[in-house]
C-alpha cells in the first residue's frame, strides 16, 4: 500500500514538481548537512533522557553527532567551526531539557517516544494510502490528558510568522488525528505542543508551547491532505515558480 508522510506532504505543498523529482523520480540532491546531523543527535538525547536511561548526555551527544557527520555525503565539505560550535551548543542545551518539561507539564508519565504511525487515510477513496509518521514524545498528565510533543532544533527560536505557519502547525494536527485513531482515544483528550531546542539562545534554552488543534483546524488539514493525494494520484505536477529561489533543482538539468 502507498503511503505519505508529513514531510512528503510539505514538499508537495512547496511545489508539486519538486515532489515529483524527489518522491516519484527519486532524485535527491540534498542529503543532509551539519544542521540535520545536530538535530538527529539532539533528538536522540531527548529520547534517552525522557526514558530515564543511564547515559551521560554530553558524551552520548558527541558520539551521535560525530556518527551523523560521518554519514553525510562524502562530497559535502563540513564547516569545521560550525561543527565545533554545535558541540558546545549541544552540551549547554541538555541540562535545561528535563527541568523545562517538568515545569511545563508538572506530574506526568511517559507514554511513548519515537512512536511510529502507519494508518489508512480513510477519507481518500481513489486509492489506498497510509499516513506515515514518527511522534517524538507522548506524555500523559495526572488529569488524564495526552500530550503529543514534537521537538524542533533551531538557533535562537521562532518568530511570530513561523509560529503561525499553517503547514508547520499541520504536522501536529496530523499526528494528533492519527494517534487518536491508533489508540481509540477521544481527540478532545489530546493536546499538541512544539518543543524548541535552541542552539544559540542565552536564556529560555528549551521552550514548550501549545498549538490549538480543534475540529475546524483538523478538517482543514485533512482537506489539504486529500487535495495532495488527488493530485499525486492523477500525476498533476504543476511547478510553483514562487519556490524556485530556494530550490536545489533550480536551473539544473532536472528543472530548467
Amino acid at each position: 500500500m502507498s503511503h505519505i508522510s508529513f514531510s512528503e506532504l510539505k514538499n508537495w505543498g512547496r511545489c508539486a514538481y519538486y515532489h515529483k523529482l524527489t518522491y516519484i523520480d527519486k532524485i535527491k540532491l540534498f542529503q543532509g548537512n551539519e544542521y540535520t546531523a545536530f538535530g538527529t543527535a539532539v533528538h536522540d538525547v531527548c529520547e534517552k533522557l525522557l526514558l530515564n536511561e543511564d547515559i551521560k548526555p554530553e558524551e552520548y551527544f558527541l558520539s551521535r553527532f560525530r556518527e551523523e557527520l560521518k554519514n553525510l555525503p562524502k562530497d559535502l565539505e563540513i564547516k569545521k567551526k560550525l561543527a565545533v560550535d554545535m558541540k558546545t551548543q549541544g552540551e549547554n542545551l541538555f541540562p535545561h531539557i528535563m527541568p523545562a518539561v517538568d515545569e511545563y507539564f508538572g506530574e506526568y508519565e511517559v507514554v511513548s517516544t519515537e512512536e511510529s504511525i502507519m494508518l489508512p487515510i480513510d477519507e481518500f477513496s481513489d486509492k489506498e494510502y497510509n499516513f506515515k509518521g514518527f511522534i517524538d514524545l507522548v506524555l500523559k498528565t495526572k488529569d488524564g490528558r495526552y500530550h503529543v510533543i514534537d521537538w524542533k532544533t533551531c538557533s535562537w527560536g521562532w518568530d511570530a510568522r513561523k509560529r503561525a505557519d499553517t503547514m508547520i502547525i499541520y504536522q501536529l494536527i496530523y499526528y494528533k488525528h492519527y494517534y487518536a485513531k491508533k489508540h481509540n482515544i477521544d481527540p478532545s483528550m489530546i493536546d499538541v505542543h512544539f518543543g524548541l531546542l535552541k542552539r544559540t539562545a542565552k536564556k529560555n534554552h528549551v521552550e514548550l508551547f501549545k498549538i490549538t488543534s480543534g475540529k475546524k483546524r483538523t478538517e482543514n488539514a485533512i482537506k489539504l491532505l486529500l487535495e495532495a493525494l488527488y493530485n499525486i494520484n492523477n500525476e498533476n505536477y504543476v511547478k510553483n515558480k514562487l519556490s524556485c529561489g530556494s530550490c536545489e533543482f533550480y536551473k539544473t538539468q532536472y528543472c530548467t
